[in-house]
């Protein structure tokens, strides 16, 4: 089983000192993280999407070079590209540089988007968010699988015999769909063979388990091999030694986090204290306590999905870069091992 960690780089208050700090700092405690995960022996390395000023990443490849150079061996991927909003070829050809940057460690995770202030940004009608996606999906498939591509669609230009480079150093991009619960994305995905990563924050696990059991079978009702039918789960962890200074310690920066970053303004709210805690019961989507505990919910969150990944978002609401650290190290020393060993 491979366990990961990704950011999307969220510029919040310090809820308890209300200081927040810059891009600056924040991009270079992300690339600090991404070289301690490689250290404490974590597979993936994740970098998110956002198009806003309180979430200090719009180009994920970028970022995952200056990742790449500093590390050598966990695996890159976006979390998310939204590829409504993108050209399919730049996309391809910004990770196939990463790829062959990293020496064949680059990953894409395609979605429509939960955000949707990049629809306005580059001129796109959100009338056709999903004919966008699945447009675009198209063709950044037939990108990966061919040198050379013909293609036409509605909304960019023709493409006759058009030369795509560079090529990635794997044989092909493993490229991801990934779905914050939607049924028909993971169906979607399961038609396509493409492997699936679930975003999971709010909801209580047990209820999405149909979902990831269908996307199984459709898939291989379509034919595709089950191999190729890989299911990452993603959420929101913290990890301390003490079981209920975790809790403790975490809700405010938890709360906060909802609070100032909400997909639409309109959603922005505190988290209740009783709703954090029933999201970080032992059937809830949060994973925030001791290792014993992270390792005993995840055992049973794979009961419940048979996944083969597991991506943590462990740098929200305006923690401190020792908290996430020491959560990094505790999920690479004391819970990564027991979960590759018990799967």
């Amino acid at each position: 089983m491979e366990i990961g960690v990704y950011t999307f780089a969220d510029i919040t208050p310090d809820p308890r000192t209300g200081r927040a700090i810059g891009v600056p700092q924040r991009i270079s405690e992300v690339l600090a993280a991404a070289k301690l995960a490689e250290e404490a022996g974590l597979d993936v390395f994740g970098v998110g999407e956002h198009h806003r000023l309180d979430l200090a990443i719009s180009a994920p490849a970028v970022v995952m070079a200056a990742i790449a150079g500093a590390t050598k061996r966990i695996r890159l991927t976006s979390a998310v590209t939204i590829l409504s909003t993108a050209d399919p070829v730049h996309v391809f050809e910004d990770f196939a540089t990463v790829d062959v940057v990293s020496g064949g460690r680059a990953e894409i995770i395609v979605g429509r988007g939960a955000f949707v202030e990049s629809f306005p940004l580059f001129g796109f009608d959100l009338a056709d968010y999903d004919a966008l996606f699945a447009e675009k999906l198209e063709l950044l498939l037939k990108l990966n699988a061919a040198p050379r591509v013909t293609w036409e669609g509605r909304f960019r230009p023709p493409l006759a015999d058009a030369e795509i480079s560079p090529r990635p150093l794997q044989t092909e991009l493993p490229i991801w769909a990934g779905t914050g619960g939607n049924p028909e994305s993971a169906a979607n995905a399961a038609r396509l063979g493409l492997p699936l990563t679930l975003a999971n924050i709010t909801l209580p696990p047990a209820q999405l388990a149909p979902q990831v059991a269908d996307y199984k079978q459709i898939g291989a009702e379509a034919g595709h091999d089950p191999a190729r039918l890989r299911v990452s789960l993603a959420g929101h962890m913290y990890i301390a030694e003490d079981s209920q200074a975790a809790h403790e310690y975490f809700y405010p920066h938890y709360s906060a986090y909802f609070l100032h970053h909400a997909p639409k303004r309109n959603y922005a709210r505190e988290i209740p204290r009783e709703e954090y805690d029933r999201r970080a019961g032992p059937e809830g989507p949060l994973f925030v306590g001791s290792p014993q505990q992270i390792v005993d919910k995840m055992l049973w969150e794979r009961r419940l999905f048979g996944h083969q990944r597991y991506l943590a978002q462990v740098d929200i609401g305006g923690l401190p870069y020792a908290a996430v650290a020491k959560t990094i190290e505790l999920l690479g020393a004391k819970v990564a091992p027991v979960l590759r060993r018990e799967a």
